[in-house]
């Protein structure tokens, strides 16, 4: 039996503690709620526009909202359950992981696979009451995430980032299938500006987490090739978003401006690391400037198409 092996089986023999408030912080952590709750900002950008580029009303469809909703969030919660029962042989290793609860052994590794499978399964099953497309829109995101990124890229590629970026690419695209299956510019352009926006924010995570990622072994860019050519990345990537507004034209010009504004900013504060000397203080800027700037840009989309008319 291998080190990874042995920590699957004496954690897997810990069983749930009985406190409930415990058990409710640990599930919180299992499922990593704050992804789940990203993300879901990103599903209903995507169901909003599919309303508003269809002129289709939300009063009619307030039960596909709370289907689409309810089934991505179990979806990508079931995927972050499987993460961390795939990763229980490195997450003890990390500082940022040590205390999840499948390391800690307050929640067995029998359990979470079950969970994990069960709410897979029961989030498929509630989006494929909205539309088959969406439906398989997230099973694409799902077996991207947990198969091809955690159980296969992860430990092996530096590119592990750019297969996770898919899956995280794809909640926007939930949210319009369910109420547009048919192929529309729009649902493209937030698919690509999603995958652009997470290679800044996971490698400027990366370049915090350094040494964590080292000590695990996971072949991170900065952990492998150093600060350098991934400060490089990181500008690439930001840049590659500046034109992306354009296409979304349609959404007004004060979207356009605001959101080019916003490019810029971030291109800016990325350039600006080529002559730092602190490039974990500049890897904090740009990580907080990236989580800011997904909130703000899909917050825009919903407010500046609010129309009355549309709503009712």
């Amino acid at each position: 039996m291998n080190e990874a092996d042995a920590s699957r089986h004496v954690v897997g023999n810990t069983t749930i503690p009985s406190n409930s408030s415990s058990v409710f912080k640990d599930m919180k952590s299992l499922i990593k709620i704050g992804i789940v709750n990203s993300n879901l900002i990103t599903v209903f950008a995507g169901f909003w526009l599919a309303l508003y580029y269809t002129g289709t009303s939300i009063t009619n469809n307030w039960d596909t909202l709370l289907l689409t909703l309810l089934g991505s969030g179990l979806v990508i919660a079931g995927g972050c359950v499987l993460n961390n029962w795939y990763d229980i042989d490195i997450d003890p290793v990390m500082d940022r992981t040590r205390n999840r609860p499948t390391v800690t052994g307050k929640i067995s590794l029998h359990a979470a696979l079950v969970l994990g499978v069960v709410i897979s399964v029961l989030g498929h099953l509630l989006l494929m009451m909205t539309t088959m497309e969406a439906a398989l829109v997230a099973f694409v995101g799902w077996f991207t995430y947990v198969v091809l990124y955690t159980m296969w890229s992860k430990r092996r590629y530096t590119l592990n980032t750019a297969v996770g970026s898919i899956s995280g690419a794809v909640p926007p695209l939930i949210g319009w299938a369910a109420i547009d299956p048919n192929l529309h510019f729009a649902p493209i352009i937030l698919f690509l500006m999603m995958f652009i926006w997470q290679t800044p924010h996971f490698l400027s995570l990366a370049m915090k987490k350094c040494e964590d990622y080292q000590k695990a072994g996971i072949p991170m860019l900065p952990a492998v090739y150093g600060f350098a050519i991934t400060k490089r990345q990181i500008v690439v990537y930001i840049a590659c978003l500046l034109p992306l507004p354009l296409f979304l034209a349609s959404l007004g010009p004060i979207f356009v401006v605001l959101a080019t504004v916003l490019n810029i900013g971030w291109l800016l504060i990325g350039i600006s690391g080529f002559f730092t000397k602190n490039d974990l203080k500049w890897a904090n800027m740009i990580f907080i400037y990236s989580l800011n700037y997904l909130t703000i840009m899909f917050l825009m989309m919903i407010i500046l198409t609010i129309d009355w008319s549309f709503i009712i």
